[in-house]
């Protein structure tokens, strides 16, 4: 039986970490962490844990996460967040493959993200299917800064897994915000490198704003997609401002 490769990327993730790590306890046969160098209680929780911890500059979300996978003993690669957690659905999906010997190469679950507790349904964070288990000879992150993901090759079929990912994206507002102002800066780095420009960040702003509250149906998620939605406006304007 193939063992999995737990991999998570850690920066001042000690409020979450743990609910993580619990759910990956008798799923993961390693679980490997690579920190950014954290300042609060997160390495120490990790090493309770039993994780092998690396700390290394973060470089962007792609490029960090390929280097997880490259420090991974087994074959079999289970990515998750630190904050997020296996549903105990997903945990016994991920368990049975694991006793059949993997009959698929890549697997996805079902990602769904909370804002301040609540599951989101629109705002642009509905419910995806996203690949986090897969076999390392198969498949790889892409090295990009943000919006990352899983490639492979045409050829392979992504087979579901039953159960979920909770992802707890932000337990405040006030947490939410320095999430993206943190986005903010890296989309400015990838707009300059990119030598993206607009005439009109104001414009730009508004229209992923409408977007995201109409198109993406932020409304629906009341209150919660509307900060979403605003978010949305300050974040573009500060990428292109910076």
């Amino acid at each position: 039986m193939d063992r999995i490769s737990a991999t998570i990327i850690t920066k001042n993730a000690a409020d979450t970490i743990e609910r993580c790590l619990k759910s990956l306890a008798g799923v993961a046969d390693e679980i490997i962490v690579v920190d950014s160098y954290s300042t609060d209680a997160t390495v120490d929780i990790c090493r309770r844990y039993g994780c092998k911890i690396t700390q290394r500059e973060f470089q962007g979300f792609g490029s960090q996460r390929q280097y997880a996978v490259g420090l991974a003993a087994y074959s079999y690669i289970l990515s998750v967040d630190a904050d997020e957690e296996l549903s105990e659905e997903a945990r016994q999906s991920i368990l049975r493959v694991k006793a059949e010997g993997y009959p698929h190469k890549i697997y996805s679950l079902r990602v769904v993200s909370y804002f301040c507790g609540k599951a989101m349904k629109h705002s642009g964070w509905s419910p995806l299917m996203e690949v986090r288990l897969f076999n390392k000879r198969y498949a790889h992150w892409n090295l990009l800064d943000l919006d990352e993901g899983v490639t492979y090759s045409d050829s392979r079929i992504v087979h579901p897994l039953e159960g979920e990912i909770h992802h707890y994206r932000c337990a405040t507002v006030a947490e939410f915000d320095r999430k993206e102002q943190r986005r903010a800066e890296m989309m400015a780095r990838v707009n300059a490198a990119r030598g993206r420009r607009t005439l009109s960040p104001t414009l730009l702003a508004l229209y992923r704003y409408l977007y995201c509250l109409i198109r993406q149906g932020a409304w629906l998620d009341g209150k919660a997609g509307r900060i979403i939605a605003s978010r949305r406006f300050r974040t573009t304007m500060e990428a292109y401002r910076k």
